[in-house]
């Protein structure tokens, strides 16, 4: 029988309402003691990581999550994190990064319902998410929710209340939980060994353009940002209104040794630059980064990492164009 460790790190899962709003406070033990069923699967145990609203979850935090696995690797076979939706996909796209190439599982999962709530979807997402870090088949990170298993880069929250929260974006579902039998669509496979980061860069700032958005902005955000995520619109492009000041701007950034990502604030199907003028001209003109199928999520994560690596831009655009994973494009 496989070895999981749990890592609890708060979320809805844990919390209980005592007047003033959910707030996490059920341990690994209560857990565990609510989905007895876990023993069948396998022998599990379990760290208390940390307690927190996934609000309050961000770069400490997940250098904390690697770090953890990191320490316990060798002694278990996977591993299931539980983790509030919030900032989820978040989390996982920065697990991808921290934990790359694992033969291991990582699974991140939690509920849009606490575990003690008698309506409630936190057990069989617990009980999936257990099934795929024990299956023979499990690697890499992965998000386990309402019966989908879903590649860490790829996850993003899509509803706020309903059970069926997350969405694997411009990419298929590694496998989904079908009468908790895992039925898996893409088998996928991991030579060589681990490879575990500990560092993450700040300095990442999204905006998402909305129209009339001013080019003044860049000059305010150059005091505190390395790297900027431009989420425009549709397949993405530039404004232009009349002048030259969004161009100008973005040469002055470009100039200065910072980065900028063209991406788009469409949930699915991605940028595609080339498609239109006004994306044409400025990826061409500026020799942009465009961020193709990536989700805003993985593209904020693979640039802190990044960014802990180097300042080279050259070495920044290599190390984003390169896929962590081969075949995948993340």
């Amino acid at each position: 029988m496989k070895r999981i460790l749990l890592i609890a790190t708060g979320g809805t899962i844990a919390s209980r309402d005592q007047g003033e709003g959910l707030a996490p406070q059920l341990s690994t033990e209560d857990l565990m003691a609510l989905v007895p069923e876990l023993g069948e699967i396998c022998r599990v145990e379990a760290v208390q990581l940390m307690n927190l609203d996934s609000t309050n979850v961000s770069a400490p935090q997940w250098l904390a999550m690697a770090a953890c696995v990191r320490e316990h690797y060798e002694d278990v076979d996977g591993f299931v994190i539980t983790h509030g939706t919030d900032t989820m996909a978040y989390s996982a796209a920065a697990l991808s990064y921290l934990i790359q190439n694992s033969p291991k599982p990582v699974v991140i999962t939690g509920s849009q319902k606490s575990i003690a709530s008698r309506d409630t979807d936190a057990r069989e997402n617990l009980i999936h998410a257990f099934l795929y870090a024990a299956d023979e088949g499990a690697c890499g990170v992965h998000v386990v929710f309402d019966r989908k298993v879903i590649l860490g880069t790829r996850a993003r929250k899509m509803r706020t209340k309903s059970y069926n929260a997350f969405e694997s974006v411009d990419y298929p579902e590694t496998a989904i939980v079908r009468n908790r039998k895992l039925v898996y669509y893409i088998r996928e496979t991991v030579t060589g060994n681990v490879r575990f980061y500990d560092a993450l860069a700040s300095g990442v700032f999204v905006w998402k353009l909305i129209p009339g958005s001013d080019a003044v902005f860049f000059e305010a955000l150059k005091p505190c940002c390395r790297a900027l995520v431009i989420e425009s619109f549709g397949v993405g492009g530039l404004p232009q209104y009349g002048d030259e000041a969004f161009y100008r701007a973005l040469r002055d950034w470009i100039a200065s040794g910072r980065s900028i990502v063209m991406t788009t604030q469409v949930p699915f199907e991605g940028s595609d630059m080339e498609l239109y003028q006004v994306g044409q001209r400025a990826k061409r003109e500026l020799g942009l980064i465009e961020a193709y199928g990536m989700t805003t999520e993985a593209v904020v994560c693979k640039l802190m990492w990044i960014l802990a690596l180097t300042d080279e831009p050259g070495e920044i655009r290599r190390l984003f164009e390169t896929p962590i994973q081969k075949d995948q494009i993340y």
